[in-house]
């Protein structure tokens, strides 16, 4: 048995304004910050002799290794994305970027930011494009119903807001999570 892994499939290399500054800075402070001081630490530890037996040398040169490939893989990706910084034409159509409350058969608002897969988060209710929820939203209307299976049911929505600013009214209180 090999260590074959099919290739992973492509995710949409679209980005908001906010996620591009957050890799960016993330890639500064691993080269500029983090970096630097774990060279310094190696540095040191390699001057004790035996790095066999040595924490400080062995953890650093894998902690060096890891920021190295962080760094490689950010660098890439900025290279490959795109920043979407327009409002779309037609604001109560769902497409990148939009803040979407969708409201279940008992009246709960669960309330959700399409958004690139660097950008995931489901603490503030940042989903893909490329989940099953977002493909299923994209193109779709204010009052729009969706439909899709989870853990075996079928769930059903009605879009009841759409919005491009994080200001709206679709972002309140009431907003819970969809599970």
């Amino acid at each position: 048995m090999g260590r074959y892994r099919p290739p992973a499939v492509k995710s949409a290399p679209y980005i908001t304004p906010e996620g591009v500054r957050t890799l960016r800075e993330e890639l500064h402070r691993l080269w500029k910050v983090e970096r630097p001081l774990i060279t310094a630490t190696v540095h040191e530890a390699a001057k004790n002799g035996d790095r066999s037996e040595n924490g400080d040398y062995i953890y650093g040169k894998k902690r060096l290794r890891e920021i190295d490939r962080r760094v490689r893989y950010l660098s890439k990706r900025l290279d490959e994305l795109t920043v979407v910084d327009r409002q779309p034409e037609e604001r109560d159509k769902v497409y990148f970027g939009a803040w979407v409350t969708l409201e279940d058969g008992r009246g709960n608002r669960h309330c959700f930011r399409l958004v690139g897969a660097d950008e995931i988060d489901p603490a503030q209710h940042k989903i893909s494009i490329d989940s099953p929820l977002g493909r299923q939203l994209l193109g779709k209307r204010l009052d729009d119903e969706i439909s899709l299976a989870i853990k075996g049911t079928r769930a059903q929505w009605l879009i009841s807001a759409v919005s491009y600013s994080p200001e709206s009214e679709s972002l309140s209180g009431n907003s819970t999570e969809a599970g």
